[in-house]
């Protein structure tokens, strides 16, 4: 299992957010870095984004939410930075998506 996953659920239709591309990054002194891409699956979620283990520092995960609203979408892109402090722990950061709204938080 990837050491990084994630869940998008639509909060505004009730159900996962099937579809959305999703890209893991990591900073370094020369910038960001991608690492993995994924696509959320039928359950909203990208189980297998990335290497099993990450150094610690400092990552993000970029949605493309406007694939999955559409061409008007208020947010086309959430952009969600986080810290890895301890590099053995599992990291799950979901996201809960509504057309003009959105919030994460450390899942399990």
């Amino acid at each position: 299992m990837s050491q990084v996953t994630t869940h998008v659920l639509d909060t505004a239709e009730g159900h996962p957010a099937q579809g959305v591309p999703v890209r893991l990054e990591a900073h370094d002194l020369a910038g960001w870095s991608v690492l993995a891409e994924g696509v959320t699956d039928a359950d909203g979620r990208v189980r297998d984004l990335g290497p099993e283990r990450l150094d610690a520092g400092v990552y993000r995960l970029i949605f493309d939410t406007g694939s999955y609203l559409g061409p008007e979408a208020f947010f086309p892109e959430i952009t969600v930075s986080f810290r890895i402090a301890d590099p053995g722990a599992h990291h799950h950061v979901p996201v809960l998506l509504s057309p003009f709204s959105y919030s994460t938080y450390r899942g399990s």
